[in-house]
């Protein structure tokens, strides 16, 4: 399989999250299959979803890797299960959180994965980092990601000095 780039949103607010995303970034950058892996900087976001969860740390992860998709995401849920990931409530507390954003120019619609991310363009968590890789970026569907940018603002988000 010809190498493809992949873009990987990161996420966590139990257990120590600036513990589980450096170890989460560790773990892709060690990832049999991938090559070339450049993190964003380390963000701090309000959570999505149910009220009284604690902050979230988010980051970026850009790859090169000759998996398939599929593939990756089971590589992705696997690092998931060792950082005692418990899918549960929607969109509610997690110890890591690993997305794939984006495949290549890639559009998959599977009952298991949706590449680009379905909601990625209105998630400054996702966005700001990824502009940090790849400010030029154009996604599958045409829409520059300078555009999504300007209607998507930082709000609260923030970057940290890690």
């Amino acid at each position: 399989m010809a190498e493809v780039r992949a873009y990987i949103g990161l996420g966590s607010n139990l257990l120590n999250p600036l513990m589980q995303v450096s170890q989460a970034q560790q773990a892709l950058a060690s990832l049999a299959g991938c090559r070339e892996v450049t993190h964003s900087q380390l963000y701090r976001s309000d959570p999505v979803g149910p009220p009284g969860q604690p902050d979230y740390i988010n980051a970026v992860t850009r790859l090169e890797t000759h998996l398939a998709p599929e593939a990756l995401l089971d590589r992705l849920q696997a690092i998931e299960q060792a950082h005692n990931r418990v899918r549960g409530e929607r969109w509610g507390p997690r110890t890591l959180d690993l997305d794939l954003l984006l495949y290549g120019d890639c559009v998959i619609d599977t009952p298991r994965l949706k590449v680009p991310h379905p909601h990625m363009g209105e998630r400054s968590f996702v966005l700001y980092p990824l502009a940090e890789l790849a400010p030029n970026l154009v996604l599958p569907n045409g829409s520059p990601l300078q555009a999504l940018l300007a209607r998507c603002p930082m709000g609260t988000l923030q970057r940290l000095g890690v």
